[in-house]
């Protein structure tokens, strides 16, 4: 790890701290209560994503492939997912998700963005052009 100044590791630990509470605070925001964050995770991975086999989606949500098996497996059991033979492998299946995950990621970034508009509607214009000017660097963050 480089070399930090003492601003430059608080202001870790604070972004560190309040991204966390954000999250779950945000999590408990869900449309179908029936799914867990992980499924809720592994959709979203295949709506931004798109198509992908098994050891793909175990290797974006860093889980092992063995557990992605199960959580795909309860996925089609909710008719969330369905599996097809891959074009160009056989012995492989690619995953992608029904029309129904879409209609509950669709409400469920729906209400989300609702409830975070809400709450962000006490900041100043300062606070807010903060916002946006920091939303692409969190975006890139949360991808590398």
């Amino acid at each position: 790890m480089p070399e930090m100044s003492e601003d430059d590791l608080a202001a870790v630990s604070m972004l560190r701290s309040s991204v966390m509470r954000l999250s779950r605070r945000l999590r408990h925001q869900r449309v179908e209560e029936s799914l867990s964050p992980t499924e809720m995770s592994v959709l979203g991975t295949l709506a931004h994503c798109g198509r992908a086999t098994p050891g793909e989606l175990a290797r974006k949500e860093h889980v092992q492939p063995p557990s992605m098996t199960r959580i795909i497996a309860m996925l089609e059991v909710k008719g969330l997912v369905r599996r097809e033979p891959h074009p160009e492998d056989r012995r492989q299946v690619v995953v992608s998700s029904t029309e129904q995950a879409e209609a509950i990621l669709q409400e469920s970034r729906r209400r989300r963005n609702a409830w975070l508009a809400e709450l962000a509607s006490g900041l100043t214009e300062e606070e807010w052009a903060a916002i946006r000017n920091a939303a692409p660097v969190l975006e890139k963050l949360a991808h590398l």
